[in-house]
């Protein structure tokens, strides 16, 4: 076979693209993987959290070999005012043991290790190569076109995973651009402290680690972000796009006012800023998820929108590796059957349906609406954290009784019909 000619080609190397080149290759699939970074992972940027039941299934026991920073063993949710925060904490002992729950990880190390991987199995990295458009033999997508030398490269299946501005879905006529109300942009500084400091200051055992989601305490709707690595910690900011244009705030600000707050400032004390980095989300879930296949070409990880996100739980790598694995598993039926129309690769979608992925993405598809309203992350955050605060205050001064200072603290600032309109905003996101 020549060398620009393959059965399938993945454009992009991040845990979508890898994981269906894994399994496209382990199965004997001459597959090619084009990542325009030097080295897998040096493009790619998350928070820091990686919840790894699907790499379990996919390499059992990875993290015996992979470069796991942390096993996650405590969750904190953070509401923040301006000055306070309170924190519901969850320190699980079922989670430090094996097959473990989630891990810290930094994604220049970790994709770099699962790509080669990949290419244990016999894939073919192509990293350092650019593409710019889709080749096709009449309505099928049949290739694409890179900035190499002789860079046209011609395959049976194009899987696109080249991120969520995926030019390839929209050349591809499967997506629109999508609403800046739907994207959030997540910034990330890395700070060097040493193992034994981040063991003693958020009380962790040896290996272990801490995910803490914050929301309030910034000007924008949004929230923020720590993870603790080995020897460093991970502290971010996400903020919806449209919030930032329409308040003139660069992200940037916005998460140094988020390191600046009492509470951000003291877990961060003494920490060595070693790198910084920045990623687009897409935040909306199910509902911005654009076409998944074409004749010729299937669209997985961040170009599909497979984020799951509720306002609880912000998790994208273990719902793009499941969804690349039902394109791979979609690829092999399609070569087998030497037909690479829409028709056939319609099975991925009936794949994805069939996993989690599309039953989680659809089941919460309201909690994007939730998480969207800026009461979320400024009324209700920080005024959760005042209650709270003017609970536990004794000044001298005559005590009430919870609810009314729960009116005191709301009434003049959110009004009952859109407290109730939230309420059953939250509770279809949510409960029911």
């Amino acid at each position: 076979m020549s060398t620009n000619k393959f059965d399938v080609i993945v454009v992009g190397a991040g845990p979508a693209g890898v994981a269906a080149a894994f399994q496209l290759a382990r199965a004997g699939v001459d597959v090619a993987i084009v990542e325009r970074g030097e080295f897998p992972g040096s493009k790619n940027m998350f928070g820091g959290a990686f919840y790894g039941r699907v790499l379990h299934e996919l390499i059992p026991n990875f993290w015996e070999e992979a470069p796991i920073e942390r096993v996650v063993t405590k969750r904190l949710l953070t509401l923040m005012s301006s000055r306070a925060s309170v924190a519901i904490e969850l320190n699980s002992r079922r989670y430090a043991q094996p097959p473990y729950n989630g891990f810290t990880i930094l994604r220049p190390k970790f994709d770099n290790w699962f790509a080669q991987k990949a290419v244990e199995q016999g894939a073919t990295l192509i990293p350092a190569t650019t593409v710019d458009s889709l080749l096709y033999e009449g309505k099928k997508v049949a290739g694409v076109r890179t900035r190499r030398e002789h860079g046209d490269l011609y395959a049976n299946i194009v899987i696109a995973a080249d991120g969520v501005n995926s030019f390839l879905a929209r050349q591809a006529g499967l997506r629109k651009d999508f609403s800046l109300h739907h994207l959030v942009v997540g910034v990330k500084e890395v700070l060097k402290l040493p193992s034994e400091v981040i063991e003693e200051r958020f009380k962790l055992g040896h290996q272990e680690g801490m995910a803490n989601e914050f929301v309030g305490g910034i000007p924008v709707k949004g929230g923020g972000f720590l993870y603790t690595n080995k020897n460093t910690i991970s502290i971010g900011v996400v903020a919806e796009l449209a919030a930032l244009k329409e308040k003139k705030i660069q992200v940037v600000q916005v998460l140094e006012d988020f390191k600046n707050h009492p509470t951000v400032k003291e877990m961060i004390r003494d920490g060595v800023p070693v790198e910084y980095g920045g990623h687009l989300i897409p935040e909306a879930g199910f509902n911005m998820m654009p076409e998944l296949y074409t004749d010729g070409m299937l669209v997985v990880g961040d170009a599909a929108g497979m984020v799951f996100a509720t306002g609880l739980a912000l998790e994208g790598m273990n719902y793009a590796m499941a969804g690349g694995i039902a394109a791979a598993k979609a690829a092999l039926r399609a070569l087998r059957a030497e037909n690479y129309s829409a028709g056939q690769l319609s099975c991925y979608k009936t794949l994805l349906e069939e996993s989690f992925v599309l039953r989680d993405l659809k089941e919460f598809r309201h909690a994007s609406s939730f998480v969207q309203n800026p009461r979320i992350h400024d009324t209700y955050a920080a005024g959760v954290t005042e209650l709270m605060e003017k609970l536990f205050t004794s000044d001298g001064q005559p005590r009430q009784k919870i609810m009314k200072m729960a009116k005191s603290q709301f009434g003049s600032k959110v009004s009952l019909l859109d407290i109730v309109k939230d309420g059953w905003s939250g509770g279809r996101g949510l409960l029911w």
